[in-house]
């Protein structure tokens, strides 16, 4: 069986699909909650499954190698067992983080040094060692190696960048083929399309992507500060050059009408940690729009919390409740809220798919993408 494939693709490029891996189908396009350190924060594995639907979530291999550790992670038997989620799980390769770490970390061809955030100890992260990490958290898709530019930055310092990815992304098939998996099931291996905004280096990195044959292709190194626009028009230039029977993995991408506009522009896997750190932050993302849950105006408010959501919170507790919780600033307040959110955003996908299964989903999102970006 196939590892991806597609059902029905809109009168665009917006696509219904599936993906088949070793815990399980995943319907796309899908959503997928970040569980940065094998917990999506403040929301149980039982949430997660029962209430919030989700179908693949993520783990952090920069943050799963400093803590617990590999040790920790192969006695356990992988991410899966040590979590006890038994659907699918997609790990990025650490780059992201490292490009974060920007003060404490040196690169260079071999890879990139870096001083821990917990403890100051220093590390080295290789393409190599990459790969052998995420093939001990035995995720079901894991990444390449990648180096991520900020944004802005200038098109010789992006070019050099992209090259190395490249020259990485080698390094890294030539280790997975030298090295079987370790929790008998099968891992998906993705490479990244890099080059900030420039389309002529977008256009280079995703025919080297295309060529290199994996099984799914992500693209990085957007919604790190440019403009929207500017990443619809990117993720529309790569999406044309990205192989239409693979499938297509938009990175660290946001917020409710971005997911809908990326769908529109082919791609079929998003993931952020916008849901639950802004509903940690008391902001919840609605079919009706967005609430501020601090807001006076919720104050006596006692109707249920979003009578539109699709999660036990949105019934069970009302607006004046979950204010009053987080003025209190009681961590119940942030639960609710990240159960509220990342329901909605898995709510969101599937109706997405529901109207390019039907045939309308352009004009579909056209009517709804105001509505979800009105402040209530």
């Amino acid at each position: 069986m196939s590892f991806f494939s597609i059902e029905k693709t809109s009168q665009g490029k917006a696509r219904a699909g599936e993906l088949n891996t070793a815990h399980g189908k995943v319907q796309t396009p899908i959503f997928m909650p970040v569980g940065t350190v094998a917990s999506v924060k403040t929301v149980h594995q039982r949430e997660l499954k029962e209430d919030i639907k989700a179908q693949i979530i993520l783990g952090n291999t920069y943050h799963l190698y400093l803590r617990p550790g590999m040790e920790v992670m192969q006695e356990a038997g992988g991410l899966h067992k040590f979590m006890n989620w038994d659907l699918p799980i997609l790990t990025d390769s650490g780059g992201f983080q490292v490009f974060s770490l920007s003060g404490t970390r040196k690169m260079s061809e071999e890879g990139v040094k870096f001083k821990s955030h917990i403890d100051g100890s220093v590390h080295l992260f290789t393409p190599e060692k990459s790969m052998e990490i995420q093939r001990q958290i035995g995720a079901d898709i894991f990444m390449a190696f990648d180096e991520c530019v900020a944004y802005p930055e200038e098109y010789n310092q992006v070019k050099q960048s992209m090259e190395m990815t490249h020259r990485w992304l080698k390094r890294c098939m030539d280790w997975n083929e030298k090295n079987p998996e370790l929790y008998g099931h099968k891992q998906t291996f993705f490479p990244i399309v890099q080059g900030s905004t420039f389309s002529d280096l977008r256009k280079i990195s995703a025919e080297v992507i295309s060529e290199a044959g994996a099984e799914g292709n992500a693209i990085g190194g957007l919604s790190v500060g440019e403009p929207e626009e500017e990443m619809y028009r990117i993720t529309d230039e790569v999406t044309d050059i990205l192989p239409k029977e693979k499938p297509r993995y938009l990175m660290g991408v946001g917020t409710p009408w971005n997911i809908l506009e990326s769908i529109g522009l082919g791609i079929d896997m998003m993931d952020c940690v916008m849901p639950t750190r802004n509903a940690r932050n008391a902001m919840l993302f609605t079919w009706q729009g967005v609430m501020n849950m601090k807001n006076e105006k919720w104050k006596k408010d006692f109707s249920p919390l979003d009578e539109f959501g699709t999660s036990f919170v949105d019934r069970e507790y009302s607006k004046a409740y979950v204010r009053h919780l987080f003025v209190s600033k009681e961590y119940l307040a942030k639960q609710i809220a990240s159960v509220h959110n990342l329901a909605f955003y898995l709510d969101l996908v599937k109706v997405a798919r529901e109207h390019i299964l039907a045939g309308d989903f352009y004009e579909w999102k056209n009517s709804v993408m105001p509505v979800l970006r009105q402040r209530l």
